[in-house]
């Protein structure tokens, strides 16, 4: 025997929640294996995140160089500031198509993010004009915002919705992938004005490089994979 810590979860999944997380997970890996290239060719996804003023440094930011006979280094606990903006991110594959920073004192609700994706199509058509002529692969989180008055206008647009597992944030690449590095790269930063905060964040997206949204997308499939080997139960790593 040997005594473990509990490991954070987002939520305790029911039985029927991870059985749903099996199939849909298993759905979209064949839509992928069918035809990879195409795949992550349309696939498109987009989630909102907070971006604070300051984002305290992680443990893994805070470590020191120290001689053997010496102990760990301390610092103060600190925490997130209560200045923020929210960033709604849409990306793919080659890279970010749009972003919106949502205006001081506004919420996501349906009208907005309807709006929202009206702007966003305009970009896409600007910067993936292949895809005018098939429809893209959307995937989105079940947030209210996106399910209430949203289904009609994605219609609309020609998108083609991939289902997403309530309670997956393992499974969606915003969540395990692009907005935790983001994070990283903030950690310890402070900004004065939600300008900075756009301007840095804005500036971080453009620096990267193609293959690193690549990257990010095509890890879908493991961790879809991973899912299914763990009859839905969520995935670390």
């Amino acid at each position: 025997m040997k005594k473990l810590s509990a490991r954070w979860a987002p939520r305790l999944l029911t039985i029927d929640q991870m059985r749903k997380r099996v199939t849909t997970s298993e759905t979209l890996l064949a839509m992928i294996r069918r035809d990879p290239k195409d795949f992550f060719r349309r696939f498109i996804t987009v989630d909102e995140t907070w971006v604070h003023h300051y984002i305290p440094e992680t443990k893994e930011q805070s470590k020191q160089w120290r001689k053997s006979s010496e102990g760990p280094p301390k610092k103060a606990k600190s925490i997130h500031s209560a200045g923020k903006v929210m960033a709604t991110v849409f990306w793919d594959a080659k890279g970010v198509i749009h972003i919106d920073y949502l205006e001081k004192g506004k919420t996501i609700n349906g009208d907005y993010y309807a709006a929202l994706l009206d702007r966003f199509d305009v970009e896409l058509h600007r910067k993936r004009p292949g895809l005018a002529r098939k429809k893209a692969l959307f995937h989105q989180d079940n947030a209210p915002a996106h399910r209430s008055a949203v289904m009609a206008n994605l219609h609309e647009l020609g998108y083609e919705l991939v289902e997403h597992t309530p309670h997956s944030p393992d499974l969606a690449a915003s969540n395990f992938f692009l907005f935790p590095i983001l994070k990283k790269w903030l950690g310890g930063r402070c900004f004065a004005t939600n300008d900075e905060v756009v301007t840095e964040t804005s500036a971080y997206f453009e620096e990267l490089e193609q293959k690193y949204y690549s990257d990010g997308i095509k890890n879908l499939e493991h961790r879809l994979t991973k899912c299914i080997e763990l009859k839905g139960d969520y995935v670390e790593k």
